[in-house]
């Protein structure tokens, strides 16, 4: 297969964070310090090359990017300091542009107005959900304050559990809607460079454990060398954390959310997704402040734009629950409106489009690469099993 050069790919990566590409010569040691580097699936050099070359379409096939975790031992050791590690990262902002079909996410990564624009533009969506009825006399969001309302908390007559459940199973899969159309998009980049490649239909099935199991653990991130146990914990906290609340508030809505001020011990579970939240959070932007760890000396503002909205929506979530625990409710409404105006913008945007979507690409880069090494394996099975000839 051929490919057509681009000789500025190069410069238009450096707009998604990769301005040292051109610093790399090609040593190779990126590639030999890293545990995750192996087989058919070697990097960071070869998709360093891909960049220098301008082999967008070659990228743009390639899984590698995605299998790798940025534990920094090569940025540590390249000899250029063109550190390998957030080029990977730049070429990943990049290849999800490529897959999303909308483009929205070409322009939040080269654009903070237009990222600052749509979340604040799903912000006064959801202050209109509580606005809009009372116009037309529907005794819904700030139209039903009042009477008992007034005297106590009864978020039963502000935010009505089914309206807001409805909304929440529509946004629910609308995301999932879109962040499974821009995995299938990579999925067909990634078989279009493998046209040679006969995969058999078992390879498919067998290989789906590759898919679970990374999609919810990351597990292999444990396989670098690099001291990375501990980031390891963090990320799966904060995932376990965001999944709880994911959980809460779409699927159990109905016994979370309290409509009065009375404790019930689902919110035990939002407690542990709360604390997970904040203290990942926190301690995420501790280290990019301090900058002493390779992956937190690069701060793309997408990336900054994440850990703000994720611990906004954790002190909010906080402040509702204690206002309403304290029966007092027109904070308590207020503060509900700010939460979802926090929150679901963060997942209208971030998780399709923006860094939440690596969640989705990992696993299924790491589940094609696993289907192409036994597609591989299968081809070459015959010539290996072959009855030898028997000379007369």
């Amino acid at each position: 297969m051929s490919y057509r050069l681009n000789p500025a790919f190069a410069g238009e990566l450096a707009r998604f964070g990769g301005e040292t590409v051109n610093k790399c010569f090609n040593c190779g040691t990126c590639t030999a310090v890293c545990a995750l580097s192996k087989g058919d699936t070697v990097f960071p050099r070869k998709i360093i090359r891909y960049v220098q070359l301008g082999l967008e379409e070659r990228l743009k096939e390639s899984p590698e990017p995605w299998l790798c975790y940025y534990c920094g031992g090569c940025s540590d050791t390249c000899p250029r300091e063109a550190h390998p590690g957030e080029l990977m990262m730049a070429v990943r902002r990049w290849l999800t542009t490529k897959y999303d079909w909308t483009g929205l996410s070409k322009r939040l990564y080269l654009s903070g107005a237009w990222e600052i624009g749509l979340l604040a533009g799903f912000a006064l969506g959801v202050l209109g959900f509580f606005l809009v009825p009372g116009l037309f006399g529907i005794p819904f969001g700030f139209q039903a304050i009042k009477g008992p309302a007034l005297e106590h908390v009864r978020l039963d007559l502000f935010a009505p559990k089914a309206w807001v459940h409805y909304g929440d199973w529509t946004l629910a899969l609308l995301l999932a809607l879109l962040l499974g159309i821009n995995a299938l998009r990579m999925v067909h980049f990634v078989l279009r460079g493998e046209k040679g490649l006969k995969i058999p239909l078992s390879a498919w099935f067998t290989k789906l454990p590759e898919l679970v199991v990374h999609g919810v653990t990351q597990k292999r991130w444990l396989e670098c060398d690099n001291d990375t146990r501990w980031r390891w914990v963090q990320h799966f906290l904060l995932v376990t954390g965001y999944a709880t609340m994911f959980l809460l508030v779409v699927v159990f809505l109905p016994w979370f959310q309290r409509d009065t001020s009375q404790f019930h011990w689902t919110a035990l579970f939002g407690y542990y997704g709360t604390v997970m939240l904040l203290g990942v959070t926190v301690l995420a932007m501790r280290g990019r402040f301090r900058k002493q760890e390779p992956i937190h000396k690069f701060s793309h503002a997408t990336d900054w734009m994440f850990l703000v909205l994720l611990f906004l929506t954790a002190v909010s979530g906080i402040a509702l629950h204690l206002f309403r625990l304290l029966d007092l409710p027109w904070p308590t409404y207020a503060m509900y409106v700010v939460h979802l105006m926090i929150a679901v913008p963060m997942l209208a945007i971030e998780v399709p489009f923006g860094k939440w979507a690596h969640l989705a690409f990992r696993p299924v880069a790491k589940y094609l690469a696993a289907v192409q090494e036994a597609a591989r394996a299968q081809e070459l099975l015959p010539a290996a099993t072959a009855p030898r000839a028997i000379a007369a």
